[in-house]
């Protein structure tokens, strides 16, 4: 059995203080086998939010693996956008995209930002040819009786949440991910979780998001998933900040 959680949306200068050091002392106290982050660890990608988010990590104790968000590309530096996008995360090198496999799972990471779209909104999911190439390259290592898990920031296709994400690929890149054999894609972006069945041609995907430790609550308390895995078993349990 494989117990994990996912969090995400913590946005470190705009945190809420008392969810960030509850979910650290829950990690901690219980000791999951990992933490799954799915972005916006930041809120401006600044320097000092990313070095504070590092220490978080860091402290938790146990495997972590980090997907980039949307707010963690530089916001106020167009050049530091466009030529080095995900430079600031270089105390997080090692966590960032980082496959893991513990207890018969295995966490496949999908990058689902953009440094540059061709809409007004780039805050919204964007999955290229070559990222979806190299998640699906991830796949196929995975051996067949692992249950794999893709982890991603942006919301494949919309879940009926409040906020959306309209990830451009989204609906192709989940049909080409569950053929490969994911059974659940982990997201974030919205601030509110969810759990919902998905029905693709190779057979039911779990999509699966997890709130925020941010200030910017929607309909949910500070809050995150635990999930615990066990053969083909996925259950999930949202934990919110009482």
């Amino acid at each position: 059995m494989a117990r994990l959680f996912h969090v995400s949306d913590v946005h470190f200068g705009a945190e809420d203080k008392a969810a960030v050091a509850w979910f650290a002392d829950t990690v901690r106290a219980e000791r999951p086998d990992a933490v799954i982050m799915t972005g916006d660890l930041t809120m401006r990608a600044r320097r000092h939010e990313f070095e504070a988010a590092a220490r978080w990590l860091e402290g938790l104790g146990v495997p972590v693996t980090v997907e980039p968000g949307n707010h963690d590309l530089p916001y106020f530096n167009p050049w530091a956008r466009f030529a080095q996008p995900y430079a600031r995360y270089s105390r997080l090198e090692r966590l960032v995209e980082r496959p893991l496999a513990v207890k018969g799972v295995a966490i496949v990471p999908l990058r689902t930002t953009a440094r540059f779209q061709w809409r007004i909104n780039w805050s919204k999911g964007h999955i290229s040819r070559a990222q979806l190439a190299a998640a699906l390259a991830l796949a196929e290592a995975v051996p067949e009786d692992a249950f794999m898990l893709v982890a991603c920031h942006h919301p494949l296709v919309e879940a009926g949440t409040h906020s959306t994400a309209r990830t451009r690929g989204g609906a192709g890149a989940l049909v080409e991910l569950a053929a490969a054999g994911a059974r659940a894609v982990l997201t974030g972006h919205v601030h509110d979780p969810y759990d919902v069945a998905h029905e693709v041609a190779a057979g039911t995907v779990r999509l699966i998001g997890a709130g925020t430790l941010s200030e910017r609550v929607r309909a949910t308390r500070p809050s995150f998933n635990e999930l615990v895995i066990a053969g083909d078993r996925l259950d999930v349990r949202v934990r919110e900040m009482r």
